[in-house]
């Protein structure tokens, strides 16, 4: 059983087929990161018109490398949400066309589950239930995992996402964009301990997050440097603004893992490509003895093999959509209470 993939939630073009749930024919990604650049940030109206222009073409070049034609394909899954709208539609209305012309099932999916079923795709696999950790720049929430379209939100961000905190102190400091991977990169010739950053919500109940706060500091350390006429430490800002991200993210996953009386985590989503937080998880992992599944980091980023899999597991449930698919740009999750 094949089953093609489309993703358009945000700035990456992306298209996979996936045999059987499990084997990747294809997964190709069309990034957008060159025409962003120039701007600092993603432009919504400009990602929909790339989208527009290179899904097809993108679809196409997957077939191709599958040596597959559209008539093998037995079902079409998109990302309907949560994401950029206009982005969005442009997946969506494709996807919709694929499914119409070749009369094959339509299928809806979720980002964010699919980002948590991204770890399926390796060999090692997490049992049920598991604790998901999902990290990227529109989302930071944990959640508890009981099936693999089943899942449940113990805690979120308030405010910044944590890699949305990571880009807009890479415009701050002016390095550019994306600034995860720039900070990342100069954070790994600075000392993390020099500068004192605040860890936001350590001190606060519950799973939630807040990234605010530490931006905020951020922006009081480099401004009161500025007026005593003194140069910002670069390597060591980048160090120390990563390392109080990570162990707030660190911190708050282990405390889900004893609330729920687990011992798997998942690490999800865009961040979890970060280094320091992989190695610093693993750290934990064997400090405090629970199991740590890591996607490999091409499926940690926005990509259609991850929508595959959440397709292939709605195929089997036989849960279809219809032609009048919608989007939405926020997720509304069940909320778990512990």
């Amino acid at each position: 059983m094949k089953i093609l993939a489309i993703e358009t939630s945000c700035d990456e073009t992306a298209c996979a087929i996936l045999k059987d749930g499990e084997k990747i024919l294809t997964n190709l990604v069309a990034s957008q990161e060159e025409l962003h650049r120039r701007y600092g940030g993603i432009v919504p109206e400009l990602a929909s018109r790339k989208h527009m222009e290179v899904i097809l073409p993108l679809t196409q070049e997957a077939l191709e490398r599958a040596n597959l034609g559209l008539e093998e394909i037995d079902a079409v899954c998109v990302t309907n949400g949560p994401g950029l709208i206009g982005s969005l539609v442009i997946g969506v209305s494709f996807a919709k066309a694929l499914a119409y012309g070749r009369k094959i099932p339509l299928i809806a999916c979720d980002h964010i589950n699919a980002h948590i079923l991204a770890v399926f795709l390796e060999k090692e696999k997490p049992p049920f239930p598991f604790v998901a950790l999902v990290v990227s720049g529109g989302h930071t929430a944990l959640f508890w995992v009981k099936d693999y379209l089943e899942f449940y939100l113990l805690g979120q961000t308030r405010d910044d996402a944590a890699g949305e905190a990571f880009d807009k102190v890479a415009k701050l400091l002016g390095l550019g964009y994306p600034g995860g991977r720039i900070i990342s990169r100069l954070a790994e010739e600075g000392n993390p301990d020099l500068i004192p950053l605040p860890r936001p919500m350590l001190d606060k109940p519950g799973f939630d997050f807040s990234f605010s706060g530490l931006k905020t500091a951020v922006v009081n350390y480099v401004n009161d440097l500025k007026l005593k006429g003194l140069s910002v430490p670069i390597h060591d800002l980048c160090a120390a603004f990563e390392k109080a991200v990570v162990e707030v993210l660190k911190e708050k996953a282990v405390a889900a893992l004893l609330a729920t009386n687990c011992q798997h985590l998942v690490l999800a989503g865009g961040v979890a490509a970060n280094k320091r937080l992989r190695e610093t998880l693993k750290h934990e992992a064997q400090k405090r003895n629970f199991k740590l599944y890591l996607p490999s980091p091409e499926f940690c980023t926005d990509n259609a093999a991850m929508i595959a899999v959440c397709g292939y597991h709605k195929y089997l449930r036989g849960e279809f959509a219809s032609l009048d698919l919608d989007v939405y740009a926020r997720a509304n999750f069940k909320k778990l209470s512990l």
